[in-house]
């Protein structure tokens, strides 16, 4: 109901306006052939003419957005449309003789309502009425077209935001298993050397498992938490590998609540750990440093290069390049360096800084 109020509203300033424009033309036009013209009269019979099709032009609008003129049965659709014009052009003259007495042109003088002069309003109009008819009926299409393609657009834009929830979720899954091999094959080399250290490792990993599991619909966490999941990782990993695992934290006080993905860092760190400490006899260091600067988190992983491992097959880094492109598309970026000349490996990964607060404003554009 207030979706028609709002369309009636807006035809009739459109319309009203039109007509003073084409009263006073017509007024100025008759005055300079010096014939006995009235102002507000020539306004007013303008008025009431452009107020009939205001009054129908809302009707138009709707019929032409429930059968749009298409390519298929253009016979049938033109056939319409021409009944169409009939039926506007009675409806005019009849909403036209209600509303004023007809007026003669000749004369200056209102005629009496008759059927013929009924019938004369419609005859002597027919040909101004097929142009206003064509007009509204344009503007219809226009506006019907410009409508649909909105809503295809609001369409496309829910099914990218749909498809990339999905893949979102499904890279998110794929860490677990990736995560649990890592470090259950970690745990089975203690079995058999250290088996009060691999039960240790154990229980602290059902430990880890809930906190990633409590968070587990949530794309985005605060730093904070996302770094407590990575410290009870390093610690699972310390316990295996004891002495051979330095761990630093350099960490800026301002970092920790800016929003991250969650599980974004411990497949980095993970690599750090795999193919840094572990795969050499005299062990080496893991640092991890994040800070905030010019609205953007800056976080860096660094571990030393001193022994040779086995390559992976790159599910962490291609997982973390995936959930950067659907969650923030360009306005991430993700660098990975290896230095073997220097022995050192470093991931940088720059975010935007979203804290809580915005989370909620922030969250439909960073997922589209």
């Amino acid at each position: 109901m207030a979706e028609q109020i709002r369309n009636y509203a807006l035809s009739l300033a459109i319309w009203l306006c039109l007509s003073l424009l084409v009263g006073w033309q017509t007024y100025y036009i008759t005055s300079t052939e010096h014939l006995p013209v009235v102002l507000s009269t020539t306004l007013l019979v303008c008025a009431v003419r452009y107020l009939a099709v205001a009054i129908l032009t809302p009707p138009i609008f709707y019929l032409v957005a429930r059968w749009p003129f298409s390519s298929g049965a253009v016979l049938q659709r033109t056939f319409g449309y021409a009944l169409g014009y009939l039926a506007f052009v009675a409806a005019f003259a009849t909403i036209r003789w209600c509303l004023l007495p007809p007026w003669s042109q000749e004369t200056f003088s209102w005629q009496a309502r008759t059927p013929a002069t009924l019938f004369s309003l419609a005859y002597s109009s027919f040909a101004d009425l097929l142009l206003l008819f064509l007009v509204v009926t344009a503007l219809a299409h226009a506006y019907a077209y410009f409508v649909r393609g909105q809503r295809q657009e609001m369409e496309r834009v829910e099914l990218r935001h749909a498809l990339a929830q999905s893949e979102l979720q499904a890279l998110r899954v794929q860490l677990h298993p990736h995560f649990l091999f890592n470090t259950l094959q970690g745990v089975s080399t203690l079995i058999d050397t250290d088996p009060g250290s691999a039960q240790l490792v154990v229980r602290s990993l059902g430990g880890l498992l809930r906190t990633v599991l409590r968070h587990d619909s949530t794309d985005l966490i605060t730093l904070r938490e996302e770094l407590e999941l990575a410290a009870s990782y390093l610690e699972l990993q310390e316990i295996r590998l004891k002495e051979r695992l330095q761990v630093r934290w350099r960490i800026e006080p301002g970092a920790h609540e800016a929003l991250i993905p969650q599980l974004l860092l411990q497949p980095l760190i993970e690599n750090a750990v795999i193919h840094g400490s572990a795969s050499a006899r005299e062990g080496g260091w893991v640092e991890v440093g994040a800070s905030v600067r010019d609205g953007r988190l800056h976080v860096l992983i660094r571990n030393s290069l001193r022994g040779r491992s086995e390559p992976g097959v790159g599910v962490g880094i291609r997982n973390t390049r995936a959930r950067l492109r659907y969650l923030y598309a360009g306005d991430a970026t993700f660098e990975l360096q290896v230095r073997r000349e220097e022995g050192l490996a470093a991931a940088s990964l720059v975010v935007p800084a979203f804290t809580n607060a915005a989370s909620e404003e922030c969250a439909p554009a960073l997922a589209g």
